[in-house]
């Protein structure tokens, strides 16, 4: 047998180690890290993603605490505000007490190994990246609490969502126009203004300081525009992500499977980063988020674990009434009370410094004023709570040997809002959503509502009051974001969330689960890259039985007709179905049953909202609702076609997804860099399956129909016989342009294709490219 004997080998000394470590990094760029203590090996994990990531790393950092001004210039002052008004700002024992007794240790050691590689960058022992060169600035040192205290880089469901579901009842239309947006769960759920709340108050621009913070770093002279209405409201309806554990009864090796495939931005490199950790007492392999110690999603050679989103609601705007004589004072509980103000320095590159005040009120901080109308607005969220630093909960269940440790562990997991499936080696499979899940007992969430405390959490859902499964009889158990508090489950009088994903994808993944036993792990591979979109074909059957004179419109419904709903790169078909359910058939239905206001915000929402009140003949569509619908159908597809003809040709055809559909991964730096240059740092473009309603998610911008959004992450596990586990981790492992582990994943991803996820040291070794031999100097 081959073994590391036949890798390249490099010394490297590095001062911070308690002793001799060992890199074995793989011929697919996965580092397996073997180290004597446990804190040599967040150590290492730290010192490898700063040597593979360094920029990505840097680059977080600044964004989360607002520091780009000092190295990037005036241009993103504003930028630097808004992420500081998302700061945790609390007491820093309780924030570390929430995450475990081992959390900060690990992140200490993790800290401690990415500021060894930043020291050696700048002594110029290890190369500069190039993202540095091209903007003239140079990597930070960090400290512990500075990672922690960043949130806005996390997930928190809903903060956009209201705002835009109040400009749709500002318009004078109904709350549940807003539906045709993004459906609201369960579908008898009555959606009403709050008490108190007038609809008139509300800016039309109130997310912009939260979509501010959010915000990926662009560098890019001019700046492109910021995301129309078509391409945030895709975003948000298609952020989620699919997982499944089948039990050992139902799998050919009578051992149980788990598969999960996160869907987040589409970023080159991508957010996620793999690796494996050997230490005594602590023994992990998967994925985390870059600045993470350990993983999030992976196994540990007892229990395997996925994640997907829990769609809970876990924020909320606040409306004000300002005091007339003192704008720094709002009124709450009959009373003036004062904001905090925090005056902050924002150091400015090739500028004088700049200082900004932020405010903030018992519930948040003030993201908007409207002195005119003696207004304020505040965003409260979970992120302000103790313990809610994105997945670094995680490091409570990464030793968790069987399931009521990992139950356990879950029950004090904040954030982002999770569902997880389990599976172990002793047969066991589970999913547990958790997360922080804000009991609102007098009002849904859906709005913004008055902050004069009328409307106050009641706390948050315990563990116990949240459903979860454990061997289920139908023999796997499986989440896509979808609505899945059961009915009649206490959790559903808690108003914990209502803005679930369409059942488009859990619907294929249940029909695919539900099919036999005897599945395998090339069955689940191939379920993650599955491109069967139900929601396209629920869409499509609408226009069953219909015909049209025009001889194009009657090609494609004989078209439409035929199609088995597989969006497939050389479907002509899949072509016509995306660009008339997602850019022509939705807005239709928009602008015929509401006003033009509120049609600009809905008519890109979820085909599949357009489509249930197409098959429940909505009341909007006035006394013929049946002709109505005709119309609209037949008028959205010939203006799909239209479009079609003009991208594609006349030749109906000839028509391809391909020729539409594709990822093109190109990093923020790259538009300071040359043609040559920017081209080696790109990825693409190469064409692609499928869209945001299929299991193999990739959501496109509605412009160009390049993917936004997808499983750039997947993971299926073998329980039990660990080294026939697969992954792959798209564009490649290493961030720095030039290494072999830049983009040598990307083609593979495109195909739907893996590489092995390898545990055992035997079989570690024989796919062993280098090794780095660390030691303390």
């Amino acid at each position: 047998m081959d073994d590391a004997a036949g890798a390249s080998r490099e010394a490297v000394a590095l001062a911070g180690l308690d002793a001799p470590a060992e890199i074995i990094l793989d011929r697919w760029g996965i580092p397996h890290i073997y180290a004597s203590t446990q804190h040599d090996a967040f150590f290492v994990q730290g010192w490898n993603a700063a040597r593979d990531r360094l920029w990505q790393l840097d680059l977080w950092r600044k964004r989360g605490l607002g520091q780009l001004s000092a190295n990037f210039g005036p241009a993103y002052v504003a930028q630097d505000r808004a992420a500081r008004l998302f700061l945790y700002r609390g007491d820093m024992e309780a924030e570390w007490a929430a995450y475990g007794p081992d959390a900060r240790a690990w992140t200490e050691a993790f800290v401690a190994g990415l500021n060894a590689r930043v020291t050696q960058v700048l002594a110029g022992a290890a190369p500069l990246p190039v993202e540095f060169k091209l903007t003239d600035t140079k990597p930070d040192h960090w400290t512990v609490d500075e990672l922690v205290r960043i949130r806005s880089h996390g997930i928190s469901n809903n903060a956009e969502a209201e705002t835009l579901r109040a400009r749709v009842v500002k318009s004078g239309a109904s709350p549940d126009a807003d539906r045709l947006r993004r459906g609201v769960q369960p579908w008898e759920h009555e959606v009403r203004i709050p008490e108190g709340l007038d609809p008139a108050d509300i800016p039309d621009d109130l997310h912009a300081t939260y979509a501010l913070a959010v915000k990926e770093v662009s560098f890019a002279t001019p700046e492109p525009p910021a995301a129309a209405d078509a391409d945030r409201a895709a975003m948000e309806l298609s952020q989620g992500s699919n997982n499944w554990a089948i039990s050992a009864a139902r799998t050919a090796t009578g051992r149980p499977i788990l598969a999960s495939d996160p869907h987040r931005v589409m970023t080159a490199p991508s957010i996620r980063y793999l690796a494996h950790l050997n230490a005594p007492g602590l023994t992990v392999i998967g994925a985390a988020e870059l600045h993470l110690p350990g993983v999030t999603i992976g196994h540990n050679g007892r229990c395997a674990f996925g994640i997907t989103t829990f769609m809970i609601d876990q924020a909320d705007h606040y409306v004000y009434e300002l005091n007339p004589a003192n704008p720094r004072q709002y009124r709450y509980d009959g009373a003036w009370e004062d904001m905090r103000l925090v005056a902050e320095t924002i150091p400015v590159r090739g500028a004088p410094d700049e200082t900004v005040e932020l405010a903030f009120t018992r519930h948040g901080p003030v993201v908007k004023e409207d002195r005119d109308r003696g207004r304020a607005f505040a965003l409260r969220s979970v992120w302000f709570e103790p313990g809610t630093s994105s997945y670094l909960c995680a490091a409570r269940y990464q030793t968790a040997a069987d399931w009521p440790a990992f139950r356990a562990a879950l029950s004090h997991w904040r954030a982002a809002p999770m569902n997880f499936v389990y599976a172990d080696v002793e047969g066991t499979i589970a999913w547990q959503p958790a997360g922080l899940a804000p009991k609102r007992r007098n009002w849904d969430g859906l709005l913004p509502v008055p902050g004069d405390g009328r409307y106050e959490w009641d706390g948050f859902a315990s563990q116990d009051e949240l459903p979860g499964t454990i061997n289920p009889e139908r023999g796997w158990v499986a989440s896509a974001n979808e609505m899945n508090l059961p009915l009649g489950h206490p959790s559903r009088e808690l108003n914990l969330g209502y803005e679930w994903a369409d059942p488009g994808r859990i619907d294929r993944i249940a029909e695919a689960l539900n099919a036999g036993e005897g599945s395998t792990i090339a069955d689940s591979a191939r379920l993650q890259t599955d491109v069967k979109s139900r929601t396209a074909l629920r869409a499509v059957r609408l226009l069953d039985g219909l015909t049209s004179p025009d001889s194009d419109v009657a090609a494609a419904l004989a078209l439409l007709a035929a199609w088995d709903g597989v969006e497939a790169l050389d479907s002509a078909p899949s072509a016509i179905a995306e660009v008339w359910m997602n850019k022509h058939l939705a807005p239709a239905v928009a602008r015929r049953v509401t006003n033009e206001a509120a049609a600009a915000v809905i008519a890109y929402g979820s085909p599949y909202g357009a489509t249930r009140y197409l098959e429940t003949l909505g009341p909007g569509l006035g006394p013929d609702p049946l002709a109505a619908r005709t119309e609209i159908l037949l008028a959205s597809l010939r203006a799909a076609l239209d479009e079609l003809e003009a991208r594609l040709g006349g030749d109906m055809a000839l028509w391809r997804w391909r020729d539409l559909h594709h990822a093109h991964l190109v990093p923020a730096a790259a538009a300071r860099a040359d043609p040559g240059l920017r081209a080696a740092m790109s990825h693409g473009p190469t064409p692609l399956p499928g869209s945001a309603w299929t299991v193999w998610a990739s959501t496109y911008r509605m412009e160009d129909f390049a993917v936004t959004q997808g499983a750039s992450f997947r993971m299926v596990v073998d329980v039990g016989e660990w080294d026939n586990s697969l992954v792959i981790n798209t564009p490649g492992q290493s961030g720095e342009v030039g290494s072999p582990h830049y983009g040598d994943l990307f083609a593979l991803w495109a195909q739907g294709a893996y590489v092995p996820m390898l545990w055992s040291r035997p079989a570690v070794e024989a796919a062993a490219e280098t090794v780095f031999e660390l030691a303390p100097p």
